[in-house]
């Protein structure tokens, strides 16, 4: 990743398609912030303004002034596997 990225993982812990991008990452010694939006209502809303809906899995990806919200499972997991190359 480039040094001015930053990323988190919007979240919950009923989520299959969530557990499945957590696999990956704990697979791939990937360490990016969770974010729960069932615990946490700042995170649901800024999900909600920010990417436009509450729907998880979903990666916030920022890079500088940019943000993007990136939602699918294996979107991310692509997105991650590609820019977390070792």
């Amino acid at each position: 990743p480039l040094e001015d990225e930053s990323y988190q993982l919007f979240k919950t812990d009923i989520c299959g398609f969530c557990a499945r991008v957590q696999q990956f990452m704990a697979l791939r010694s990937i360490n990016i912030e969770l974010r729960d939006i069932m615990n946490d209502k700042l995170a649901r809303q800024e999900l909600l303004e920010g990417g436009g809906k509450a729907v998880v899995p979903c990666l916030k990806i920022k890079n500088g002034d940019s943000v993007d919200w990136l939602y699918e499972s294996m979107d991310i997991i692509r997105y991650l596997d590609e820019h977390f190359s070792n």
